[in-house]
């Protein structure tokens, strides 16, 4: 009976993995459970320990395919080095967190040494806005989200990414190497049976991306969109991952005291990564992401 129980639950996890993007939404559920896509392989020791106390060698082989098929899928996110190299642009993103009252602080020690940082869930006047406008030269902010700078911010316009106010931005900084148009978005959250808003932002969001011509674009912000959700798919291409790039491991950045997903992203094009990675933000739900970028 254990035998059987592991083969079939061995092939359902295989699926799972493999198969992910093929599975219907199901009212939102599916892409939820692709957020954490990445842990589903923690059931492959089990499955091992279950086919050694069933002493079978069919559900030791079952047991090892989820495991085959994980590995091929997130192996090398394991295994990957950041290429490194000089770096023209250091920049990062952080959801400082809207009932954090120590953002100031937080957004103090990412922002050390970093030539551009992007928040989320900002307050009017709050302790974290407050921290960056004293570290940078240049700053640009719409509602709850913003973007610093040491060089010079241009051509700013809010934007309403389908949420009915405005909780994005574009801006063009222009670099010693040249302009960059940035990008910072809080798109609407993801839930369980609740993805609709966030799905209809996310398509927003590419129809802002394939309507701009500029040749260096970077995308900052917190998605509400994990790197495995199938949602990803609409930025990632045109854009590119830094993470994925140049990031060793997953990069996961909630929730912050045990992360399991990434829902903070910073994309790009017409860049290349040289590192990418994760640092804490004191008080806040989130991680922050930070990369480093040549042009």
């Amino acid at each position: 009976m254990l035998k059987r129980v592991v083969v079939a639950v061995s092939a359902v996890v295989a699926v799972t993995l493999a198969g992910h993007q093929l599975v219907p939404a199901l009212g939102g559920f599916t892409p939820v459970m692709e957020s954490v896509l990445p842990w589903i392989g923690w059931l492959v020791p089990m499955l091992l320990v279950a086919a050694v106390i069933a002493r079978s060698t069919a559900a030791t082989v079952a047991a090892l395919v989820p495991g085959v098929v994980w590995a091929a899928m997130f192996g090398s996110a394991l295994v990957r080095s950041a290429p490194g190299g000089p770096s023209d642009l250091a920049v990062a993103t952080v959801n400082v967190g809207v009932r954090n009252s120590a953002s100031g602080e937080a957004v103090r020690v990412i922002a050390d040494n970093l030539d551009l940082l992007a928040a989320q869930e900002l307050t009017p006047g709050g302790p974290a806005a407050k921290e960056l406008n004293k570290m940078f030269k240049y700053h640009y902010q719409v509602s709850t989200v913003g973007l610093w700078s040491r060089y010079p911010i241009s051509q700013t316009k809010p934007l309403d990414v389908g949420l009915g106010w405005p909780r994005a931005l574009r801006a063009v900084v222009s670099t010693p190497k040249g302009k960059v148009t940035v990008y910072v978005m809080h798109l609407a959250s993801a839930r369980p049976g609740m993805t609709a808003s966030r799905d209809a932002s996310l398509a927003h969001a590419r129809r802002l991306v394939d309507a701009d011509a500029s040749a260096r674009i970077l995308l900052l912000g917190d998605l509400n969109t994990a790197t495995t959700d199938r949602g990803m798919q609409g930025l990632t291409p045109p854009l590119t991952d830094a993470q994925t790039e140049a990031g060793d491991g997953f990069g996961f950045t909630w929730p912050s005291r045990f992360p399991i997903t990434r829902p903070d992203h910073i994309l790009f094009k017409g860049m290349t990564a040289t590192r990418a990675g994760v640092a804490p933000a004191t008080g806040s739900d989130h991680r922050a992401a930070v990369a480093s970028l040549r042009l």
